[in-house]
């Protein structure tokens, strides 16, 4: 069961990242954000009340609002690098990041990377400048995506680190997911707000009859997020955490093939074994955890 929850976590990672990118291609990125991620506290809200995961309130849920600050500017990065960039090479890139940064608390708690880590960190330095698109032919990808990418990369990661200490039962970890969506609300509703009153819409063309007709697509962009989080934590319960994390950590591959099949992008060689070295370079760190 843990390589059916590790899989099923790819598959709702990858397909809302995809969903997220293309969203933000005709609505602004804090707009995605904030109300995707109202949708997604809305269902958490009542799973923790069906739950009762309220009870595990505690001290440790200081880290969920950290994650929660941190959350938005990390996923706005993101959501902004996939609308300008090919999401075959933004996706692998931001999937370094979470498990780069747990690989580095760890190192600073006195944990000492093993081969296969230090081998994984080689490799995605590596793929980070290959995916970069070294001007040989064609154009490369711009140097403006690459750096929301890997801010959204770390961001991702402290997330998860975050997380992580707040919570160490299922229940306990819907409830810290809540705090972090509630959070993720209110530090994006201040900047959509701030941006609104520098002259940026925060509605697209059409108003809001355009902005209804997109909820269907940014509930399953925020719930899918959520449910993604809960298959994961499944599957690290159920086996082995190494094998879990493996698995999970190829959701770049889901939204490379659905930016392949559905909007028809094609990489260059460069940036294709750029964006690979970086999927290899995450899953050999995940895998010397």
């Amino acid at each position: 069961m843990t390589a059916v929850f590790a899989l099923a976590t790819s598959l709702l990672w990858g397909l809302a990242d995809f969903g997220g990118g293309l969203l933000t291609r005709r609505l602004q990125a804090l707009t995605v954000v904030v109300v995707s991620q109202t949708l997604a506290a809305v269902v958490l809200g009542a799973v923790v009340l069906a739950t009762g995961g309220w009870r595990e309130a505690g001290p440790q849920l200081w880290c969920a609002v950290g994650a929660g600050v941190v959350g938005p500017a990390a996923m706005l990065c993101f959501y902004r690098a996939l609308a300008l960039g090919p999401m075959g090479v933004v996706s692998p890139l931001a999937s370094v990041g979470t498990v780069l940064v747990p690989l580095g608390v760890g190192i600073v708690a006195g944990e000492r990377p093993g081969l296969l880590q230090a081998a994984g960190m080689v490799v995605a330095v590596i793929g980070v400048v290959l995916a970069g698109g070294p001007r040989v032919s064609g154009a490369p990808v711009a140097r403006q995506t690459i750096a929301l990418t890997l801010f959204s990369a770390l961001g991702f990661g402290a997330v998860m680190a975050l997380i992580s200490e707040a919570s160490t039962t299922v229940t306990g970890l819907f409830l810290a997911l809540f705090v972090q969506r509630v959070c993720n609300v209110a530090v994006g509703g201040a900047a959509l707000y701030a941006s609104v009153r520098r002259g940026t819409p925060a509605l697209p063309e059409g108003g809001l009859p355009a902005l209804r007709s997109a909820l269907p697509a940014l509930g399953f962009v925020g719930i899918a997020d959520v449910a993604a989080n809960g298959t994961y934590a499944l599957a690290a319960q159920n086996g082995p955490v190494t094998l879990a994390a493996v698995l999970a950590s190829l959701y770049p591959v889901v939204t490379s093939l659905a930016a392949l099949g559905v909007l028809k992008e094609r990489l260059r060689a460069i940036q294709t074994a750029g964006a690979s070295l970086a999927l290899v370079g995450s899953v050999l760190l995940a895998s010397g955890s």
